[in-house]
């Protein structure tokens, strides 16, 4: 007779979460937090590409019971079966929560080898690649692996790897990967773009010269990574607070001429990202102007970088903040809910907006404008944050919003 399952692998295979969560933390401390069955449900969500239920395994299980770096039947970790498959969240995943990446297969080839391998070579094993196009245009790339879709991450974990490993990659070479990626949300993008910009040292002034020699170039793509390679430069600086910023300056040099010249609304993006986080007066204008951009994510930059002239009274800012609570994309208002938090707290127009916002067609926006409700001790959201509270783990996107709540109301 066979044995049933164990309640952890069955929660695991039906990608229930919450019962996962439930699980680990009934059984933490015990042999059943610690039995085969935790490194099996490791593997099983690895391979089932969830990454939900593999953040809740990695965030409550105990990491020795885990078995980051156990060998399975086919002679590979979870993250060389991540690598193979080119699944970039599961392998980040697993590397960020301390996988090794020297250990290697039955060939011989760590996780660097055999993301180096189908970088050159195409897809890993039993995966299938299929091209997406629009007419004649190519939007991106994605592999269907029994009979799931994912993105072709081979590229994005090639670029990771070498940036743990200490490889310095160069600058034209991350262009070229990047621009073989025709949608800038690919995940290869964000992994080379985090790989250039986080040069230190005279490195660095080499990639941010050949950033803004991009500007120039007639692709929109190589545009779009140029720019957004300046702002992250800029975002990653470490200057102390009592420093000024060494890029902000020359940033808003670069991006305002940049910017009057940019036709390419995906380009403008980076850049109002850039100007929304540099401390410099002169990007106050254009990110008033830019909260009525056609492309609502320029939009959502530019709300979100009004913050310090909402808590400095800026009426126009306000203004274009409150405006934004009733814009059409979704983002944008959920955005401007949370660049309400700083307003004056003698003003009753962010709480009366924030109010109006509870009732959004949107959650997320609903949820925002209750916490930002709660924030400023205006009791109004606090219906639907009860509702929640039972509802909301560790892997829930409003798990920390709620938290800070919860540490406001103590701290009273």
């Amino acid at each position: 007779m066979t044995s049933p399952e164990h309640p952890l692998l069955t929660a695991v295979r039906n990608g229930d979460t919450k019962a996962v969560a439930a699980l680990i933390q009934e059984a933490y401390g015990t042999t059943h937090a610690r039995g085969p069955h935790v490194a099996a449900a490791l593997r099983l969500a690895a391979d089932a590409l969830d990454h939900r239920v593999l953040d809740a395994l990695l965030m409550r299980a105990d990491l020795d019971a885990l078995d980051l770096d156990g060998i399975d039947a086919d002679g590979r970790t979870p993250l060389l079966r991540a690598v193979d498959r080119g699944a970039h969240d599961i392998a980040t995943a697993l590397l960020f929560a301390g996988a090794d990446p020297r250990v290697t297969d039955r060939e011989g080839r760590d996780a660097l080898a055999l993301a180096r391998h189908w970088h050159i070579t195409g897809t890993g094993a039993g995966v299938q690649l299929r091209t997406v196009r629009d007419g004649d245009s190519e939007i991106c790339r994605e592999l269907v692996i029994g009979g799931q879709t994912v993105r072709d991450g081979h590229t994005a974990i090639l670029t990771r790897l070498e940036r743990c490993c200490g490889i310095v990659t160069p600058f034209a070479e991350l262009l070229d990967r990047v621009m073989a990626e025709p949608e800038v949300d690919h995940p290869v993008w964000g992994a080379a773009v985090v790989e250039a910009a986080g040069r230190k040292g005279p490195a660095l002034q080499p990639v941010w010269d050949a950033a803004a020699a991009l500007r120039h170039h007639p692709d929109p793509l190589a545009r779009y990574f140029g720019a957004d390679v300046l702002r992250c430069i800029d975002l990653f600086d470490e200057s102390g607070e009592d420093e000024e910023p060494p890029f902000d300056t020359l940033l808003v040099d670069l991006f305002l001429p940049w910017m009057e010249q940019e036709e390419d609304p995906r380009v403008m993006r980076p850049l109002t990202g850039g100007l929304a986080g540099a401390m410099d007066p002169r990007a106050e204008k254009p990110l008033l102007a830019l909260t009525r951009h056609p492309d609502a994510q320029v939009r959502s930059w530019a709300v979100g970088g009004l913050q310090w002239q909402v808590q400095q009274a800026n009426v126009d800012a306000l203004a274009a903040v409150l405006a934004c609570t009733r814009d059409p994309d979704a983002q944008v208002r959920e955005v401007a809910c949370r660049t309400l938090l700083p307003a004056q707290a003698d003003d009753p127009a962010p709480c009366d907006a924030l109010a109006a916002c509870l009732s959004d067609s949107e959650e997320a926006v609903r949820v925002t404008a209750a916490v930002q409700l709660a924030l400023r001790d205006d009791h109004r959201g606090d219906a639907l944050l009860e509702a929640l509270d039972d509802t909301v783990d560790e892997t829930s996107p409003y798990y920390w919003p709620l938290y800070d709540v919860w540490r406001h109301r103590r701290d009273w």
